[in-house]
């Protein structure tokens, strides 16, 4: 193949032991991707087995600092197979290899590298990040070895979950939890994991970049699998919707996150696969009563946000009572709210419309009402 980087064949290089090549300056071939595998292998166990054991007092450990070093160079190793050198293309038939390799049943790479992670410099736990994002993707005879892999063994997830508690590499968990999310199988399991709820608790971390980072991760689940949605939805709407409503739009203390919240509900209600829950929101008086408050908010684009969702309980052709009692009850001082309010891009014609819809249904309320 014209422009591969690394040689594809399954075989060991002859004449040279798997990554352990000596005798002058340069390799006479660069290792393949099974052999990178197993040095990486050999790598993470050493210095897993080494760190565990503990440092002796603080005496210096040059042979486990050799191995970290070596080990930095060979995940840079892995990165430069599946993305390339920035000069070539990567090989197909090497990512293969590579991706093959590393999900083997009796190598289990992508757990030690999880459980490694803690010990190594933030810039191989970058380039660890980017190479098991990678490797999500990655088909062999047209199946996605990870998803089979991450079904198989749904306890890593268990573990990237826990992983939130370490603040000082929470977001590499976050983002690596983000990637596994990216199937089905996956992500069906967190939802119905009791580790699920805990989302809510680390959203609210004081950590501004790890909130976001987890609210990244809180939305892939909310919105990437439909079926699986709309599957949790019916088994868990009351406790979410509390949950929501309580820690993210109410007390959360975060605008970032208390304007994503609202758009990711208006997200959530808006999509068809949802029907039955938007139904079964918009016929809530208090979930009405939470929006009508948040239209009042100091930030203009948090009223905003808050409108695009007040609106479906407004246009519902089928508001039970006591909905309709709450509109016609405030309806002069919606309406007076109404007329003056602009989105902040004035010249948004959609907004406008819906603006304009809205106030003729609270129109055609107060007549229905006076008849």
């Amino acid at each position: 193949m014209a422009g591969c980087l690394w040689p594809c064949v399954t075989g060991v290089v002859a004449g040279s032991g798997a990554g352990h090549r000596k005798g002058g300056l340069f390799r006479s071939k660069p290792r393949t991707p099974p052999e990178v595998v197993q040095h990486v292998v050999e790598l993470v166990t050493y210095i897993l087995e080494h760190k565990q054991e503990g440092s002796g007092g603080g005496k210096r450990d040059t042979k486990l600092e050799h191995r970290m070093t070596e080990l930095s160079k060979s995940i840079k190793e892995m990165k430069v197979i599946l993305y390339g050198n920035g000069e070539e293309d990567p090989c197909d038939q090497a990512c293969k290899q590579l991706t093959k390799e590393f999900f083997k049943k009796n190598v289990d790479l992508f757990r030690q590298l999880v459980v490694c992670l803690p010990h190594l410099d933030l810039e191989t736990q970058k380039d660890v990040t980017q190479v098991i994002a990678n490797l999500q993707r990655q088909k062999v005879d047209s199946r996605l070895v990870a998803s089979e892999y991450l079904e198989a063994n749904s306890d890593l997830l268990d573990i990237l979950m826990s992983r939130y508690e370490n603040m000082d590499i929470a977001i590499h968990y976050s983002t690596l939890l983000r990637y596994c999310i990216r199937h089905q199988v996956a992500a069906r399991y967190i939802m119905e994991s009791q580790h699920f709820r805990s989302l809510f608790d680390y959203i609210q971390f004081p950590d501004f970049n790890i909130q976001s980072d987890v609210f990244k991760t809180f939305k892939e689940l909310m919105t990437r699998h439909k079926s699986t949605v709309a599957e949790f939805f019916s088994k868990n709407y009351d406790w979410f919707f509390a949950e929501f409503n309580s820690k993210l739009i109410l007390s959360a203390s975060n605008y970032f996150i208390r304007r994503q919240a609202i758009q990711l509900l208006r997200d959530i209600l808006l999509e068809r696969s949802n029907a039955a829950v938007m139904a079964r929101y918009v016929s809530s008086k208090e979930h009405l009563i939470i929006l009508m408050n948040l239209l009042r908010d100091q930030s203009k684009a948090i009223q905003v946000e808050a409108f695009h969702v007040f609106k479906l309980f407004v246009i519902n052709k089928e508001k039970p009572s006591e909905i309709t009692c709450i509109l016609h009850a405030n309806r002069n001082k919606l309406l007076r709210f109404l007329k003056d309010f602009s989105c902040v891009d004035k010249e948004d014609k959609k907004f406008e419309a819906d603006k304009a819809r809205v106030i003729s249904e609270i129109l055609t309320l107060a007549m229905k009402s006076s008849s």
